[in-house]
Formats: C-alpha cells, sequence, structure tokens
C-alpha cells in the first residue's frame, strides 16, 4: 500500500499532482494541490499538499514565493509527526537555499532530510521519490557521491514497491557531475561520463522506459559531447525538445542548442546566443556558461580568450569548492563545541540556556558568559545589533517570515564571527555580540563585516518587497569596572546602520 493510501481525503488528486509533477508538469500540478488546500481539513493530507505545492514552485523557479510556501510547509508539517513528511520538505527546502544561493541553510536541510528518511518504515513509492528528490538536491548542491548514495536507496526502496529501476535513472545527477569535472580541468573524465549517459539512453529508449522529465537531460549530455568534439549517433536536436516546464528543462533546452551551434561550426553565433539568453547558475552550476564560452573562443581560434574564459570557469569552480570548505570547517567548529557542552553541563547543560528559534545562547547564558569572564579580570568588546525593518517583515509578510528573518540573521553573525567570539539572541530581533580580548578596531571589523554579509543575502526571495538592513553599536566591559548593564546600554545608544 502506498502512504497516500492512509490519507483520509483527495488521495487520486494528489497522485495525480504527484504524476505531473515527476513528468516535468509542474505547472499543471499546482492548480490541483491549491484545490486540494482550499478543501481538505485532513491534517495530514494538507501538510502533503504544503510540501508538494512547495516542491511545484522550486521546479517552475519561482523564487520570490518560496519563502512563504516554505514556511507554510514547514508549520503544516510540525503539526504531523510523520518522518516521510519530514524528509521531503526538508529535501526541497535544500533545493530552495539552493536556489536563494545559501549554501549553509541547504546543507543543514540536507542532513535533516537524510535523517527523516532514514526513520521512515515503509519501503514505499512516496518514500522512494523522498529519496529521490534529496538524491537531486545533493547533486544541486554539489556533492556529487551523496547524491549517487540517495539514488541508489531510492531504487533499492522503489524495488520494494515495484518500481523498475529505470524510474530512478537521474541522469541529471551523472550531467552535473561530467560538468563539473570540465570546470575543474578533467574534460577526459567528463567525456566518460557522457559517453556512459549516451548508452544509458540507447538501453532505455530501447526498452521504453525513459522518463519524459530526462529528455532534456539526455539531450544536453549528447550535445555537450558534440562540443568537445566528439560526435554522437543520437540526434541531440531531438532530445532538447519536450520534458516539461522546469527551469532546469529551459536552461538545458537553450545550452544545448550554444552545444549543437559550435558543433556546427558556428561558434560566433554561439557566442551571441550566450550573451542574448540568461540562464540560472544553479542548473549546471556557475561556471557553466563560462566554460562554453571558452569552446566558442577555441572553436574560432581565438585561443587567449579561451584561456580567459576557462580561468574564470576554473574560478567559478574554485569558489564553490571553497564555499563547501568553509562549511566544513564551521561543521567541525560546531561538533566541538557541542562536546564541550557535553562535557561541561553545569555550565551549558541547561536547556534553558538556548533560544529555541535561532539555537543560539540565550540572554541567560550571555549574563553566566560575560560573569565568568569578568571574574577572571578580561575586557571584551560587546556589541548590539538590531534588525531594521523587522517590523515590516512582520507586518507585511507574517511571523513565520520574521522568524525565517531572525534565523537567516542568527546564521550571518554565527558565520562572519572570529573563532571564540560569543553571540547571543537577546530579545526579539536584538542580538548580542561579545568579542573577548578586543578592541575598538577589532570590533570595527567584525561590524564591517556583518554589514557586507547581510548585504549580500538575498532578502528579495526572503521577503520581497521589505528592505533588511542591520544596526549596530559597540561599547567595552571589562573597562573602568563596567559591567554588563552598562556596556549595553552604551553600545545601544551608540546604534548605526552596519
Amino acid at each position: 500500500m502506498s502512504w497516500l493510501d492512509q490519507l483520509a481525503e483527495h488521495v487520486e488528486d494528489l497522485r495525480r499532482a504527484g504524476h505531473l509533477q515527476q513528468n516535468g508538469q509542474s505547472a499543471q500540478a499546482l492548480p490541483i494541490l491549491d484545490a486540494v488546500l482550499a478543501s481538505a481539513s485532513d491534517p495530514t493530507t494538507r501538510a502533503y499538499a504544503r510540501v508538494q505545492r512547495f516542491g511545484a514552485l522550486i521546479n517552475l523557479g519561482r523564487v520570490a514565493e518560496l519563502a512563504v510556501a516554505m514556511a507554510a510547509a514547514a508549520e503544516a508539517v510540525r503539526e504531523v509527526p510523520d518522518p516521510y513528511l519530514r524528509g521531503q520538505m526538508h529535501a526541497f527546502a535544500a533545493l530552495g537555499a539552493h536556489l536563494q544561493s545559501n549554501l549553509d541553510r541547504g546543507v543543514t536541510h540536507l542532513v535533516q532530510a537524510s535523517r527523516a528518511l532514514a526513520a521512515v518504515p515503509e519501503r514505499d513509492s512516496e518514500t522512494a521519490w523522498g529519496w529521490h528528490d534529496l538524491a537531486m538536491a545533493y547533486s544541486y548542491l554539489g556533492f556529487h557521491g551523496q547524491a549517487l548514495i540517495a539514488i541508489e536507496q531510492a531504487r533499492e526502496v522503489g524495488a520494494a514497491a515495484g518500481l523498475a529501476s529505470e524510474v530512478f535513472a537521474a541522469p541529471g545527477i551523472r550531467l552535473r557531475n561530467a560538468v563539473a569535472l570540465d570546470h575543474q580541468g578533467d574534460t577526459d573524465g567528463c567525456l566518460r561520463v557522457l559517453r556512459d549517459i549516451d548508452a544509458e539512453l540507447s538501453r532505455y529508449v530501447a526498452t521504453d522506459q525513459l522518463r519524459p522529465g530526462s529528455r532534456a537531460v539526455y539531450g544536453y549530455a549528447l550535445a555537450r559531447r558534440a562540443a568537445l568534439g566528439e560526435p554522437t549517433g543520437a540526434d541531440a536536436a531531438r532530445w532538447l525538445t519536450g520534458g516539461g516546464d522546469s527551469v532546469r528543462t529551459r536552461d538545458l533546452r537553450h545550452l544545448g542548442a550554444v552545444c549543437l551551434t559550435i558543433a556546427g561550426g558556428r561558434p560566433e553565433r554561439a557566442l551571441s546566443m550566450l550573451q542574448a539568453v540568461p540562464v540560472s547558475a544553479e542548473v549546471l552550476g556557475a561556471p557553466e556558461p563560462a566554460r562554453l564560452r571558452s569552446i566558442c573562443h577555441a572553436s574560432a581560434g581565438d585561443h587567449a580568450a579561451a584561456h580567459a574564459a576557462d580561468r574564470y570557469a576554473f574560478r567559478l569552480a574554485a569558489l564553490r569548492i571553497d564555499q563547501l570548505r568553509d562549511g566544513y570547517l564551521d561543521g567541525v567548529a560546531a561538533r566541538l563545541d557541542a562536546q564541550e557542552t557535553h562535557r561541561d553541563p553545569g555550565r551549558y547543560g541547561d536547556e534553558t540556556l538556548t533560544d529555541p528559534l535561532t539555537g543560539l545562547p540565550n540572554r541567560r547564558q550571555l549574563e553566566r558568559y560575560v560573569d565568568t569572564l569578568l571574574s577572571r579580570g578580561e575586557r571584551a568588546a560587546v556589541g548590539v545589533c538590531d534588525v531594521v525593518g523587522f517590523t515590516s517583515v512582520n507586518m507585511r509578510h507574517g511571523r513565520h517570515c520574521g522568524d525565517l528573518v531572525l534565523q537567516r540573521i542568527a546564521g550571518v553573525l554565527h558565520r562572519v564571527m572570529r573563532r571564540g567570539d560569543f553571540v547571543a539572541r537577546f530579545a526579539g530581533d536584538e542580538f548580542v555580540l561579545v568579542l573577548p580580548g578586543a578592541g575598538p578596531h577589532q570590533a570595527a571589523e567584525v561590524s564591517r563585516r556583518i554589514g557586507a554579509a547581510a548585504t549580500a543575502e538575498n532578502w528579495q526571495a526572503l521577503v520581497p518587497g521589505t528592505p533588511i538592513g542591520l544596526a549596530s553599536g559597540w561599547s567595552e566591559i571589562g573597562a573602568h569596572g563596567r559591567g554588563l548593564s552598562a556596556a549595553l546600554a552604551a553600545a545601544a545608544a551608540s546604534r548605526k546602520p552596519t
């Protein structure tokens, strides 16, 4: 029995919407899901519809609507203690974070999705598709090895539910792996993977097991081989037609046409096509258009321009690797902090010391931390930081979006602080920063980094039409006998936009 069969309402409507999404027809699935939400009263049915609606908006690239849709899905799932729904929601949330260029948040959702899906006892088709969507999220965020493991799990669970392994071929995972190899200079490795995708296409065509949503992926793999000078027996242009209404399909069609134009000996035309139509950096990675420009220039005989474009593509690929490395370091730091908490429960173990929304220390833990500093005779810079525009967020977008803004700000502050610094949520939209041993110059530098990081966030996608900023002020503790209360008052009085 499918997971859907357990629902109290609209089972066939939801099954039909799911099939449409699996075949790349999210625009047709969306009104079905909206109709279910307009009439359903069962909490589990509504939660499932909310999660699937969130996924449909991701497929359609409607980034401005993702924050509200995710908040609604998360709230609905919280009311239904079901591990499949939780896992599916976090898999979609990871993809949403990727579209919003928030790698840190995306990685967090990946971990949560994997843990939730691993806790699902049933081996049914819905759970198999949950693993499939998690594999897609891993792949888009650059974790190609984990994506292959997750898609294998999808095949295993799907087989137990009677689904053919071809259903979870997921050529997009290997395509993104192939172009990532090329971006890093391993063109031979890229071609090997592209040949494997071509061979797989031949098998699926022979057995009539090809999913419509995979057409553009196979077409692009063929076209990319041709652009690299390796002709194929299949007709790439044929496979680049159809395949659904997703942003991924649209961009693959365009870039595939560019590749075929290169292969046809018209590199100047291919360059103009690249410049005329922008494509999403999330589909095949930001380096892909630059790498195609390099191939165009090389085909035209302009090797200096080809080298410059290749260098740019490589820099973009290296930047992504640096982001992943920074996330790894932050993860190790968080694990060490957790170990320290476990070793010293008398100091940190009280759950009332943590703010439940952001996971940061709260006012009580801040006071204990500062008391410890002062008892050792140490000095520190103390900053008060609050959110400019927060009242407008709550009024225009609601409390859930306000919570998401606070969580995002907490992540920004945690990311830019120095090792050993202390960040707490003090009250409302107010955060307190403690920099042990720091003076005015260090505080000014941290304030600058906070402002730059906050400005770089995509607030338009989270709370459209509502500008978000930060204001901060600084003081000191331990100087002239000043305690925490006096330092906070002085810092608050000196606040200005960062």
